[in-house]
């Protein structure tokens, strides 16, 4: 396909989520193309899943810069070297500079383990348990200065069921990671998914404060 929308996606783990999206991608009719894959940790397995797809790599330890804003800035230049129409943050465990954040305002997609803005930040599924959710999920979102609370974009809800634990809440809900974060990818890469002055756009329509909901 021409035209191809490039991406850069940041991780500093697994990288189970950027399966996903190598997997979409790889696709002939993928109106995506990942350009690279940057890390935070040189031992982070998602490095190898790119380069077994021949997908560039770097690796920017941060713990080699003197702040998070020096991090940070290093960081934007080594995405930008790869010109990016969008980036996706999958398992990267940063918490962003607000300049960061604006830098890339409008092209920057992040993927959480709940159903925002329920449980914000770590141990989701711990915490939908111990809350007594009837339903559970993960949310694709538009990045902003605020802590997984940027415009949402896609939702997928899952069951919580009576013998549920905090690993087979995981399990389920990675299964639907896997499934929504290519699917707002593509959405982007086509064209067709915004970042409106009031929130995120489909297909010039306003998306609903949850995003467009899918169930099992």
């Amino acid at each position: 396909m021409s035209d191809r929308c490039d991406v850069v996606v940041l991780i500093s783990g697994s990288g189970s989520n950027l399966q996903a999206l190598i997997d979409s991608s790889s696709n002939a009719d993928s109106p995506a193309r990942i350009r690279a894959v940057i890390s935070n940790r040189a031992d982070a397995y998602g490095l190898e899943r790119a380069r077994q797809a021949g997908i560039a790599t770097r690796v920017l330890d941060h713990t080699q810069y003197a702040g998070r804003e020096a991090f940070d800035a290093a960081l934007v230049e080594a995405i930008d070297a790869y010109a990016p129409r969008l980036v996706l943050l999958a398992g990267f465990m940063r918490i962003l500079t607000p300049g960061f954040v604006r830098h890339y305002q409008g092209r920057l997609l992040n993927i959480h383990p709940s159903l925002l803005p329920l449980h914000k930040g770590l141990h989701t599924h711990q915490r939908a348990l111990e809350a007594g959710d009837a339903e559970h999920g993960c949310s694709v979102h538009f990045v902003t200065e605020e802590l997984d609370g940027g415009p949402l974009v896609v939702q997928a809800v899952i069951p919580v069921e009576s013998g549920d634990t905090p690993e087979s809440l995981a399990r389920r809900v990675h299964a639907e990671e896997h499934r929504i974060y290519p699917l707002a990818m593509r959405w982007f890469a086509e064209g067709r998914l915004h970042l409106g002055e009031q929130g995120a756009l489909l297909d010039g329509q306003a998306l609903p404060p949850c995003g467009q909901q899918l169930r099992n």
